[in-house]
């Protein structure tokens, strides 16, 4: 798909949909749009009289063949009270819109903005909007209904002093929308096509295209480096587990700066385990390799943008299966820290990947630790499917990290984790369990875990469990695989 920009007027352009986006209360019977309103023959300024046109968010108005436009069709769609409008809403403007004319076999629309908001800025959200809604999760389908894809979106309302301002815009919205989707897509592979080796694969094959340094970590490796607690949890599949190492160095770093450290979890399929879930929605499982995906996507989208900062991502992998050989409760492992878990439930185990990831890139070298993972039902329970949970150990860092979330139109939430929770997680056979000795606290107490192995380097966690899969479709995104936290995450090492 398509997106470029438009500098000629808008009632001049030859599309099949023109987009606009409305206000609530007075917008069109007070004039605001009296430009648009003119063109298509006082036609707007009618339907908000009559109350049809009210301007709420993503009330959409459909008018065919309209007077004064050379396009085909006038979609107005309602973009809520004018005091919250911000970038966020016009990215999900501009995804629903797709989403809408795309599902009525409009092959290409151009999207008009107004009032001061031609920005490289707005023309990135639009970008990101719709190249985020164009990804559909219909990849095995046999019969993928063709004939409804969007080919090209224009970008109108930016004038020629303003073009170069969009163009980049759109450059790096695309970038970060692609790098979102590469993720969207391999999030959404079923764990039989998409093994720890596979995605090893996947994951070498990206960095190499992008110029990033890569290294893969095989079992005998992780053997070797005895990572424990990773190994603990691989030992009941026939599938070995990888850990993938990519690299972004900057030609020009900047001085002083820190060296981020990204770490995913990549369980292909969960089962839980011995500590075997309930089958009803076992099949989502295949998501729990999210916050591997989702950093994979970010080095993606930092080899084309090129901060000025070094960024390591560690990725662990592997499924988590009740085989022969795995794991039982009560058994007791080592993680490369050296540091002694009683593993209580086989299902708690992103947390085990995750602190011998987070101890190796420090390792590494990494002097500021995120990881992003699946971990917990109890992060839907406390936020839903709403906001990310975020936990951090240096306020300051963790601020940071939220200014970013929310330029970048993500919902995140910053959670406790004080150090009275450490005793939720004290070990009465080995230094720490895998599991809360009380009750509630789920989220934080697996984020206390990994807290252990991170030391006294500032660190986020980001528990996506809730938010990283949308089980219904919403009008600006299509049901399955999110990609959440890369834009806030790719906005961060951008600010350094």
């Amino acid at each position: 798909m398509q997106i470029t920009l438009a500098t000629q007027p808008f009632a001049a352009l030859e599309t099949e949909a023109l987009v606009s986006y409305v206000f609530e209360e007075t917008d069109a019977v007070q004039g605001r749009i009296a430009e648009l309103d003119q063109a298509a023959a006082g036609l707007l300024r009618k339907l908000a009289k009559s109350g049809e046109l009210t301007g709420k968010m993503l009330e959409f108005t459909l008018i065919h063949a309209p007077a004064g436009l050379k396009a085909a069709r006038l979609f107005l769609v309602g973009a809520g009270k004018r005091e919250q409008w911000n970038s966020a809403v016009l990215r999900k403007l501009a995804g629903a819109a797709l989403r809408y004319l795309k599902a009525r076999s409009v092959k290409n629309f151009a999207l008009l903005v107004r009032e001061g908001n031609a920005t490289e800025e707005s023309a990135q959200a639009i970008a990101e909007g719709a190249l985020a809604a164009n990804f559909e999760t219909d990849k095995y389908k046999t019969d993928k209904k063709n004939d409804k894809n969007i080919d090209t979106v224009l970008v109108a309302g930016f004038s020629d002093a303003e073009r170069a301002a969009g163009e980049k815009g759109l450059s790096k919205g695309r970038i970060i929308a692609d790098a979102q989707n590469f993720a969207r897509d391999l999030i959404n592979e079923p764990s039989n096509k998409l093994t720890p080796r596979v995605l090893a694969e996947k994951a070498e094959a990206m960095a190499k295209e992008a110029g990033l340094a890569v290294q893969i970590l095989d079992e005998k490796k992780i053997a070797d480096l005895k990572m424990g607690a990773l190994l603990s949890v691989a030992q009941g599949s026939v599938e070995p587990p990888r850990v993938m190492v990519v690299t972004y160095t900057p030609s020009n770093p900047k001085p002083g700066a820190p060296v981020i450290g990204l770490i995913g979890k990549a369980v292909t399929f969960d089962t839980g385990g011995i500590s075997i879930k309930p089958a009803d929605g076992m099949e989502k499982m295949k998501y729990d390799m999210a916050g591997g995906a989702t950093m994979l996507g970010v080095m993606r989208a930092l080899a084309a943008l090129k901060p000025s900062v070094k960024v390591i991502c560690v990725v662990p992998s592997t499924e988590n299966m009740p085989g022969g050989k795995a794991q039982k409760p009560g058994d007791i492992q080592t993680a490369m820290s050296g540091k002694t878990i009683e593993v209580l439930n086989t299902d708690a185990e992103g947390r085990l990947l995750l602190a011998d990831a987070v101890h190796y890139a420090k390792q590494l070298g990494a002097t500021q630790l995120i990881d992003a993972a699946t971990l917990t039902g109890a992060i839907v329970v406390a936020l839903a499917n709403v906001n990310v949970g975020v936990f951090g150990s240096d306020q300051s860092f963790t601020d940071k990290f939220l200014a970013s979330s929310k330029a970048a139109g993500e919902k995140m939430w910053q959670m406790p984790i004080d150090d009275d929770y450490r005793d939720f997680i004290k070990g009465t056979v080995a230094d720490i369990q895998n599991i809360s000795s009380g009750k509630g606290g789920g989220a934080i107490t697996g984020a206390m875990f990994i807290k252990e192995f991170t030391g006294d380097t500032p660190w986020i966690h980001l528990d996506i469990a809730g938010t990283a899969w949308n089980d219904d479709a919403k009008p600006w995104l299509a049901k399955g695989p999110t990609g959440v936290a890369l834009r806030t995450l790719v906005h961060l090492v951008l600010s350094y």
